[in-house]
C-alpha cells in the first residue's frame, strides 16, 4: 500500500531545518559576528570552550534589543532586517531571513542578557525551541531585567545536545576551535575599526586580539605574520559600467605558501567564489613556483540589485549580474600590480658545508659522549662508518703497484725452444738476453745470455 502523506510537527522542521543552518560552532559564530555588526558593535568578544561545543559566548556593544522585541528574537522569520520580498534588491545588512538565532535555540541551550541605551538595566532571557522558557523552575517565562553593560550577551551551551550524529562528527574540539577562529580572523581583517577577541574560557590568553585604531595592514601583520605583511600590494579598480569597485591587499611574487590563503568579501560578506580563485590560481601559477599559493584579501562591493544573496542556507555562497566580465577585471588588476612589481625578485638560498668540514662520525662504532662542558665528542671513526664524498681525493690506481718491465732493444724478436714447450726472446745482436718460459712445468722467466 501507499504511504500517506502527512505533516511533519513544527518541532521535527525546525530541527532540520536547524541542522542545516547551523552545520558546525563555527556557522554559528559567523551568525552571531554577523550580528554584532549589524547592531553597530565596535567590540567583539567570544569565548569558547570545547571548541564551541560546551559553550560559546559572544558580547557586544552594539544598539542592543528592546525588552518588548526579546519574545520574538528566537522565532523563525522573524527579523528587523526587512519586511517585503523587494527589500532583498536593496539589502545593506548580513542577515535577512531570521533563522539563524531560531535554529541554534533548537540545537542548544540558548540565553540573552542585553541592554539598549535608553534602558536603565539589562534585561536576560532563555529560550528552547525558538520560545521564552523560564530561567527558573516554576517562574515566569518573561524576561528579567538584571544588570549589564549596553550591548547583547549571547550564551551556547551544549550545542547538538540533541543531534547525537552530529555531535559525535564533532569529535575533534581543536578542529572547531581553529574553524572558529579562521572566521574571527577574517572578520577582524575586513572589520578593522573593530576589535575582536577569541580567547578560550578560563584561561588568561587570547587567540585572536585586534585593536579598533589599527589599519588592514596592520591587522593582516597582527593576524597572519609578518612575513605576508612586509610583501603585501594594495589593489584598486572600479568600473562605472559593470558598476563595481573591488579594494584589497594581495602578496607579491617574493611570497609563497602551501595553501592558498583568499579573503573575499562580496558587500561586506564573507563568501566564496569558485571562478575568482580559480582565475587568482591561474594569474600566481605564473609567478610562483609549482604547488605555491598566494595571499589576497579582496573587498567587492557590488550594486545591491545585482546580487542574490538567497542561494545557499549558510549565505556562504552569492550569485550576482555579469560575474564572468567582473572577474576578468579583476584578474586583469592583479596581473597589472604584480607585473609592476616584479622588478625585483627575493631569492632565499642555503649555505653548503665546506669541504674540510669536520663531520660527525655515523654508525654503531661511532659512539658520542658529552664532557662536562656540553661539548659533542667523538670517539675513532672506522672505515666502514665512513663515506667517500670526493672521487678527486683518492682514486683505485693508488692501490696498485707495478713492477718496471726490462727494456727490449726493437731487433728482439720472438723464437719458439727446439721442443716447442716455451717461447723466447732472442737478440739479434747475439749477445743480448733472453727470456724463456717453460710452459709445462709454469716456471717462472729465465734470463739467459747467448753464447
Amino acid at each position: 500500500a501507499a504511504k500517506r502523506i502527512r505533516r511533519l510537527e513544527e518541532n521535527v522542521v525546525n530541527r532540520i531545518a536547524a541542522g542545516e543552518i547551523i552545520q558546525r560552532p563555527a556557522n554559528a559564530v559567523k551568525e552571531m559576528i554577523e550580528n554584532c555588526l549589524d547592531a553597530g558593535a565596535t567590540s567583539v568578544v567570544v569565548a569558547v570552550k570545547s571548541g564551541g561545543l560546551k559553550l560559546l559566548q559572544i558580547q557586544d556593544n552594539g544598539s542592543g534589543i528592546a525588552k518588548e522585541d526579546l519574545p520574538l528574537l528566537c522565532e523563525r522569520f522573524a527579523t528587523s532586517k526587512l519586511s517585503t520580498y523587494e527589500d532583498l534588491n536593496s539589502l545593506t545588512t548580513f542577515g535577512f531571513r531570521g533563522e539563524a538565532l531560531a535554529s541554534i535555540s533548537h540545537v542548544a541551550h540558548f540565553s540573552v542578557i542585553t541592554r539598549t541605551a535608553d534602558s536603565p538595566c539589562a534585561y536576560k532571557a532563555q529560550y528552547s525551541d525558538g520560545k521564552l522558557v523560564p530561567l527558573q523552575p516554576g517562574a515566569a517565562a518573561d524576561p528579567k531585567p538584571c544588570a549589564g553593560n549596553r550591548g547583547t550577551q549571547i550564551t551556547v551551551e551544549d550545542l547538538f545536545f540533541n543531534v547525537p550524529t552530529r555531535r559525535a562528527a564533532l569529535k575533534n574540539p581543536g578542529e572547531e576551535h581553529a574553524k572558529i577562529a579562521d572566521v574571527i580572523t577574517k572578520y577582524a581583517v575586513h572589520n578593522s575599526s573593530v576589535a575582536f577577541t577569541l580567547k578560550k574560557h578560563g584561561e588568561p590568553g587570547c587567540d585572536v586580539h585586534t585593536t579598533p585604531s589599527a589599519n588592514k595592514a596592520d591587522t593582516i601583520k597582527t593576524l597572519y605574520g609578518a612575513a605576508i605583511a612586509a610583501e603585501l600590494l594594495e589593489v584598486s579598480t572600479s568600473d562605472d559600467t559593470l558598476r563595481f569597485s573591488v579594494n584589497g591587499l594581495i602578496t607579491n611574487a617574493n611570497y609563497s605558501t602551501k595553501r592558498a590563503i583568499l579573503l573575499l568579501f562580496i558587500n561586506n560578506r564573507l563568501v566564496h567564489c569558485v571562478s575568482l580563485k580559480k582565475s587568482l590560481d591561474a594569474l600566481y601559477s605564473t609567478h610562483l613556483p609549482k604547488h605555491s599559493f598566494c595571499f589576497a584579501y579582496l573587498a567587492l562591493t557590488l550594486a545591491p540589485e545585482n546580487v542574490d544573496v538567497n542561494v545557499h542556507p549558510t549565505k556562504s555562497e552569492v550569485h550576482f549580474l555579469h560575474e564572468d566580465a567582473i572577474v576578468e577585471r579583476i584578474t586583469a588588476a592583479l596581473s597589472s600590480t604584480l607585473l609592476s612589481a616584479t622588478s625585483s625578485r627575493t631569492f632565499y638560498t642555503q649555505t653548503t658545508l665546506a669541504a674540510d668540514a669536520p663531520s660527525r662520525p655515523a654508525g654503531k662504532a661511532a659512539s658520542r659522549a658529552e664532557d662536562d662542558g656540553g661539548e659533542l665528542l667523538s670517539q675513532r671513526s672506522y672505515a666502514y662508518d665512513m663515506v667517500r664524498t670526493d672521487g678527486r681525493a683518492q682514486t683505485l690506481d693508488a692501490f696498485l703497484r707495478t713492477a718496471p718491465r726490462p727494456a727490449l732493444s726493437q731487433s728482439a724478436r720472438p723464437v719458439l725452444d727446439d721442443d716447442g714447450a716455451g717461447s723466447a726472446l732472442l737478440a739479434a745482436a747475439g749477445d743480448g738476453p733472453v727470456v724463456s718460459t717453460d710452459r709445462g712445468t709454469g716456471a717462472a722467466p729465465a734470463l739467459f745470455s747467448s753464447t
